[in-house]
């Protein structure tokens, strides 16, 4: 059974794509690796994937999708992060409402940090191949005020990124995925 986290490389235009996705897939990359540095091991494989081709028109997601989807019940939740790594508020969530409510449990983890909120829908080129046969979903969701002041533009460089906001959002994307891959039961669809 698999929880996969994900954000994607590709920068297509003027910039360097530091916050459009690289933001994302570093994110994505530091949950794995506290979760490994602290020794934890949970129940389910946690997986990353730096998607390519997102840019594109979702190309390399809708190879990954391909070539995975005769295992899809073993998707316990897929997580993008795509829309920045600015001060993050909470969760986009796709799925049912007692797969809701449980991720609500989960968020008053962040209480301490204040990242509590679960929206509706989750956003994400990259994983809306999986939501849509069903799989639950989530996003990152965080400030979004400065996120059109660099996206696809030549300011979109590694000085965009706030260290101690990329470390919020990594806080939230580390404790999310490993409760739900340390659970005794996948979330319900």
């Amino acid at each position: 059974q698999i929880v996969l986290v994900s954000g994607h490389l590709d920068s297509w235009d003027v910039g360097h794509g530091a916050m459009d996705d690289g933001g994302g897939a570093f994110i994505s990359w530091e949950a794995l690796s506290l979760i490994k540095d602290l020794g934890l091991r949970p129940k389910r494989t946690l997986r990353l994937v730096l998607w390519t081709a997102e840019e594109q028109g979702g190309i390399g997601a809708q190879q990954y999708y391909q070539l995975h989807k005769e295992n899809i019940s073993n998707f316990d939740i897929v997580m993008e992060s795509d829309e920045g790594t600015f001060k993050p508020s909470g969760l986009g969530f796709t799925g049912s409402a007692k797969a809701r409510d449980i991720v609500k449990e989960i968020m008053t983890l962040l209480q301490p940090i204040n990242v509590t909120n679960v929206y509706d829908h989750a956003d994400g080129t990259d994983i809306d191949y999986w939501m849509r046969a069903g799989v639950p979903g989530a996003s990152l969701r965080d400030d979004l005020s400065k996120y059109f002041w660099f996206h696809h533009s030549q300011g979109d460089t590694m000085t965009v990124q706030d260290p101690n906001q990329m470390n919020l959002c990594a806080a939230v994307w580390t404790v999310v995925s490993y409760v739900i891959a340390d659970m005794e039961e996948m979330l319900p669809r």
